[in-house]
């Protein structure tokens, strides 16, 4: 029988395509709530859902087993599923046929949930609501679009597939990533903007899909003209912004926080930050050392709202086999017909 243990606020990852005895400790301590895997960790389609149901085994609610699965680049999962074009192929179709755009978005989200369902994944951190200003390399077409407005319908209909699909929604990276340069994860990121034009742009999208939302991943990046910390660290982002003015209930998870413009200190006041800013979830994706020196010293208690922020997170089938087919046969012409235009 599995272990009976509320899930905690770590989502941790593991080096190899099982979990090691080591690993294995760390997924059974009442602090960690789920897993992020990565492409060291697939091999084939059945490797990974025996994977994911070994993982599911192992507790009783059953840990949350995630990943980035985005299309284009970040595509994690390659084997056996649809190989999906970059969000920015949406915005690009949306320039010249918006239903036909929106038609596709849902199809997008509805495929990418089935395809992870199948493999036993529960969630996947998307969609990227960051604009597409054609600064940023780590951001550049995993954008849908420059435009807020555009951005905002594209996602919702992404959104509206997805759930269909199964899948709840994350949006990312919270304020904004699309207005710099930097990458956050090799070097500290500052964006220069104010409020003002933040919240009338970048913002706009968390904006108009917040209800809609299950979670709002953070983005390692510091903007101090209104704050000098990285937002995933800023209880002005996370508590004032986010959930006050915005208005936004479900859960708030931080990036890596492994990523270089992450780091404030040692891993454990990495977590302790992250935590004391709102966070709800922290990621610990690439560093095992650092995912054991949190466990070391973390002292956490779940808030009133933690529990149900968490079950909000976990996926809810829809869609019907015929619906889902039907779906991966327009993305699939339509991905050809790009292909070859």
């Amino acid at each position: 029988m599995p272990d009976h243990l509320p899930p905690g606020p770590l989502i941790i990852g593991l080096e190899g395509q099982r979990p090691s005895a080591r690993e294995r400790e760390w997924l059974r301590d009442s602090r960690v709530g789920g897993v992020i895997l990565f492409d060291r960790n697939f091999d084939s389609p059945q490797q990974v859902r025996d994977l994911c149901a070994e993982l599911h085994a192992l507790r009783d609610p059953p840990l949350l087993v995630s990943v980035d699965q985005e299309g284009g680049r970040v595509q994690r999962l390659r084997e056996g599923v649809l190989r999906l074009p970059p969000m920015a192929r949406l915005g690009a179709l949306h320039d010249a046929d918006p239903p036909a755009a929106l038609a596709r978005a849902r199809e997008f989200g509805l495929v990418l949930a089935a395809d992870c369902l199948g493999c036993g994944i529960d969630l996947s951190y998307t969609p990227v609501l960051d604009l597409d200003y054609g600064l940023s390399s780590v951001i550049g077409d995993r954008a849908l679009h420059g435009d807020p407005q555009v951005v905002s319908a594209l996602a919702g209909a992404f959104i509206e597939g997805l759930e269909r699909g199964g899948l709840r929604a994350v949006g990312k990276h919270f304020p904004g990533h699309g207005g710099l340069a930097a990458d956050t994860h090799l070097q500290a990121a500052s964006d220069g903007r104010d409020f003002d034009t933040l919240w009338e742009r970048d913002l706009a999208p968390y904006r108009s899909l917040a209800g809609r939302l299950a979670a709002v991943m953070m983005a390692h990046v510091d903007f101090p003209a209104i704050d000098p910390r990285p937002a995933g660290y800023s209880r002005f982002w996370v508590s004032e912004v986010l959930r006050e003015r915005i208005g936004f209930r479900g859960a708030v998870i931080s990036d890596d926080l492994g990523m270089a413009a992450a780091h404030c200190g040692p891993p454990l006041e990495r977590a302790q930050r992250a935590l004391e800013a709102g966070c709800d979830l922290l990621l610990l994706c690439n560093e095992p050392q650092a995912t054991e020196a949190v466990l070391a010293g973390l002292d956490w208690r779940p808030g009133p709202e933690f529990a149900a922020r968490f079950d909000g997170l976990r996926p809810h089938p829809v869609a019907t086999e015929n619906e889902i087919a039907s779906a991966r046969d327009a993305l699939a012409a339509w991905g050809a017909a790009a292909a070859h235009a």
